[in-house]
């Protein structure tokens, strides 16, 4: 073999980032969704296929937007795109980091101010977070993680070589969060000589779909003032309360507490999400943090959001039509969540209460033939094979418990939901029997 065949059949060398392991993708989170791609239901060509319910996505409410561009009737000129296709500055459109602002105050219910020069604007949630985490801290150090995105923390660790450490929460008390808990989980990572840099909560929980009460919120931000460390709150599904009691911003519960050091508090939103277009990819970054803000701002270059979409978003906060989309969102999420909740109780199935979020975690623990995460696993390739469902077992959430699934609501149509609900409970009865013999 000549020298150059020689050196044309050598090994690629790639960085450490490029080929280690630790990236999501063997999650069965990611294997679910690749189930659903060989085989996804259709109603009429495909009705045996697989139904999509582990996206977190809402799809309820897409016809108030529909209907609101529809008389909207948006257009530009030939100028104005021009403009538009132009290269734009990082900081984002002064007229959609305002709208922004004003909207993370609406799905707030107005109780806090934001001021647009703090926005970073981000085109991913993941993308956000990592890049709010890069700020905050360095390859080696840990965050405490209530976030429960088991997902979400592989990633963090692929991108960033930053630990995320979960906080363990029981179902003997409904998963609720202890400061007990997170005292225990602190001092044993420093223990092992890992320096905390920080915490990382969802509120609304994803996957738990609850919230968080102020006096839990209170001792939280407390706790992470005292000890120094940033305190990263994930806050996108604040626009999906469907029920009592009302969501309460880790930005209202900083003027309850004196001599709070805000430069500490980090707020992740979304428009995404809660409105219900994921494809837009709109999502945000707020610090309090100036040196945050800017940090944040120029690593946004990353992940920029489109002209198009800054352009297009403002006109859709005018108007009032967030506050009737709000209204009529949560009365929709209500509604499909109780009767999802309703229909898997007949065949004797419950869920953690719950009232917010598009997702109910789900207690199938009696459909387990031992109590062990391998029997986790079997249940959720069942269930895709026999019920052609694609649910989220708890262990892509690092639950502790066997038996936990998330499964998503607001992702499906009226017709598909009813389809699904069939094939659940059709499911449920069929094991059921099979258990007791």
């Amino acid at each position: 073999m000549s020298s150059l065949s020689k050196f044309m059949s050598a090994n690629v060398v790639l960085s450490k980032l490029a080929t280690n392991k630790q990236y999501a993708e063997n999650l069965p989170y990611v294997e679910g969704m690749k189930a659903y791609d060989n085989n996804p239901f259709h109603p009429v060509k495909n009705p045996n296929g697989v139904i999509l319910m582990n996206l977190a996505d809402n799809q309820l409410s897409v016809d108030l937007i529909k209907e609101y561009l529809t008389k909207k009737n948006l257009q530009i000129s030939i100028e104005f795109f021009r403009k538009l296709a132009n290269f734009q500055d990082y900081h984002g459109l002064p007229e959609y980091t305002e709208a922004i602002a004003k909207y993370m105050e609406e799905t707030r219910g107005g109780k806090v101010k934001f001021d647009p020069k703090r926005v970073v604007m981000s085109a991913e949630a993941n993308g956000a977070k990592q890049t709010l985490i890069s700020c905050l801290a360095d390859p080696g150090d840990a965050l405490l993680d209530l976030s429960y995105l088991r997902r979400f923390a592989k990633d963090i660790r692929w991108g960033t070589n930053v630990q995320l450490v979960p906080i363990s929460c029981k179902s003997s008390n409904n998963f609720k969060i202890t400061i007990e808990a997170i005292k225990e989980t602190f001092e044993k990572v420093q223990e092992e000589k890992i320096k905390v840099k920080g915490m990382i909560l969802s509120n609304p929980s994803n996957p738990l779909g609850t919230i968080l009460d102020r006096d839990t919120l209170k001792k939280i931000l407390t706790f992470t003032n005292e000890h120094n460390i940033h305190l990263v709150c994930d806050e996108i599904y604040a626009g999906t309360v469907f029920d009592a009691p009302q969501f309460v911003s880790i930005a209202e519960i900083m003027d309850e507490i004196s001599c709070v050091n805000k430069k500490l508090v980090h707020i992740v939103s979304s428009v995404s999400k809660e409105v219900g277009f994921p494809g837009f990819q709109v999502e945000i970054v707020y610090s309090f943090n100036d040196d945050v803000v800017n940090c944040a701002r120029k690593m946004s270059s990353f992940s920029l959001v489109s002209s198009l979409t800054q352009h297009s978003l403002p006109s859709m906060f005018g108007n009032g039509f967030i506050e009737k989309f709000l209204i009529e969102n949560t009365k929709k999420l209500r509604e499909r969540h109780e009767k999802f909740t309703s229909e898997l109780e007949k065949v004797g199935i419950k869920c953690l209460k719950s009232n917010a979020g598009v997702y109910c975690w789900v207690d199938l623990r009696t459909l387990l033939k031992e109590q062990t995460p391998d029997a986790e696993e079997s249940l959720r390739k069942q269930i895709i094979n026999d019920a052609k469902l694609n649910i989220s077992p708890g262990s892509s959430f690092s639950c502790s418990e066997a038996g936990w699934f998330r499964i998503c609501f607001a992702n499906i149509d009226d017709q598909t939901m009813e389809i699904a609900l069939q094939r659940i409970q059709k499911f449920v009865q069929s094991n059921t029997r099979k258990l007791m013999l």
